[in-house]
């Protein structure tokens, strides 16, 4: 980082701005910055960069933020907004519809200020990437990469954004066309700029991929938590996202699973906790102590809107587990519930030692090897031969030549 950061800084429009860069413990893709400098980036999207270049192309985005004081001029506006909202209340306090419409208009000058910073910062960070001796067709390339991944993760879906950089940084054909366009001022695609390959892909290798082993390790559809000793697997159908520790998947015929832990102190009993009030429209007369898998465990079933709901929790070494399935139509909940809680169990002392988390690990290709033969030694994440392909932004199709690096995903 610091050879990337040392580049960008002398290449930065405000060479007396000083930058300090901070690498977040996070599994999401993202990367922001504060005003005064700071830049701070997630080791997952260093995971999922390619190249030196990439990354570059991220923090000279970044950095941009900052030399042109967005960050500032968002705040402000922000605050004009909710003043103006505030005005819009007071003088029509029974006009409710109203003062909704002045919110929505608000939200949406933000939104449309927040396109143009980006825009800005794309422009900026490009030409900034590109008189470090970077490449400044990363951008676009890191982009397309990122796009990727999120369709991976979420189907296709337009309206959810897994990677949380898009979320604020949309990667839209347009930007992307745009973003190239403004490369093409430095020379032809691959003939300018240095990609940083070989002295990143040393720098990531071994790099912790995936939520931290504290909160629990993903193996297909089963979560294994070691520090606890138990494991679970969701049924046939879900797809699955750990995020800290929190588990959400999405299943056939309208249908999720959700999943967390919480410290207990061990006081009081597992009915009283599941009817405090954590739960939206519980059903009283449903809450029963049971046994599962050996564990105390307790029981319910709740009801909101159109959404109907099984709940089970079970208290082990200090923490309980909560599992809650949804579906909107209550004959759905039994055929997911009941395998779920059957396949939760205690791990043995072997299974907790061998539990170890993903990393990237660096390969070199052999005379012979394909994108399959190489996919092939990728071990915890679904769908090896896609994963493989994003995370090392290859065209499809690609042919492998000896002696190529490349990165995978494995526990090994």
């Amino acid at each position: 980082m610091a050879r990337i950061e040392g580049a960008l800084t002398t290449a930065d429009e405000n060479p007396q701005q000083s930058f300090r860069i901070t690498i977040l413990n996070s599994p999401t893709i993202n990367a922001f910055a504060f005003p005064g400098g700071y830049l701070y980036v997630t080791r997952g999207l260093l995971a999922l960069a390619s190249d030196a270049s990439e990354v570059a192309a991220v923090l000279g985005h970044e950095m941009a933020h900052v030399t042109q004081n967005h960050g500032v001029q968002r705040e402000q506006r922000a605050e004009s907004e909710e003043i103006a909202g505030q005005v819009v209340a007071q003088l029509l306090p029974d006009d409710r519809v109203a003062g909704l419409a002045a919110l929505a208009k608000g939200k949406m000058r933000l939104a449309a200020f927040s396109r143009e910073q980006e825009i800005q910062a794309d422009e900026i960070g490009i030409r900034t990437i590109g008189e470090a001796g970077f490449d400044p067709y990363a951008a676009a390339d890191f982009l397309t990469t990122m796009q990727d991944y999120n369709d991976f993760l979420t189907g296709g879906s337009s309206s959810t954004k897994a990677v949380d950089f898009l979320a604020d940084h949309p990667s839209t054909p347009q930007r992307v066309a745009l973003a190239r366009q403004r490369a093409s001022a430095f020379g032809p695609e691959g003939k300018v700029g240095e990609r940083g390959r070989d002295y990143y892909l040393n720098g990531i290798d071994g790099l912790l991929y995936g939520p931290s082993p504290s909160d629990g390790l993903m193996r297909g559809n089963t979560l294994l938590l070691p520090e606890i000793g138990v494991q679970f697997t969701l049924p046939q159908g879900f797809t699955a996202e750990n995020n800290g520790g929190i588990v959400q998947a999405g299943g056939p015929q309208n249908s999720a699973i959700r999943f967390d832990s919480i410290t207990d102190d061990g006081t009081g009993s597992l009915t009283d906790y599941i009817a405090s009030g954590w739960v939206t429209g519980l059903d009283a007369a449903s809450v029963q102590a049971v046994s599962i898998q050996g564990l105390d465990g307790a029981v319910a079933t709740a009801a909101a809107g159109k959404w109907f709901f099984d709940i089970f929790v079970v208290r082990t070494k200090g923490h309980i587990l909560r599992f809650i399935v949804a579906a909107d139509k209550r004959s759905t909940l039994a055929p997911i519930t009941s395998p779920l809680r059957n396949s939760l169990r205690k791990m043995t002392d072997s299974e907790i030692r061998s539990a170890k988390p993903l990393r990237i690990r660096i390969i070199t290709a052999s005379q012979g090897d394909t994108v399959e033969t190489l996919a092939n030694k990728m071990d915890g994440v679904p769908s090896p031969l896609k994963m493989f392909r994003i995370i090392n932004g290859l065209s499809d199709p690609y042919t492998v030549q000896a002696g190529e690096r490349f990165k995978v995903i494995s526990s090994r």
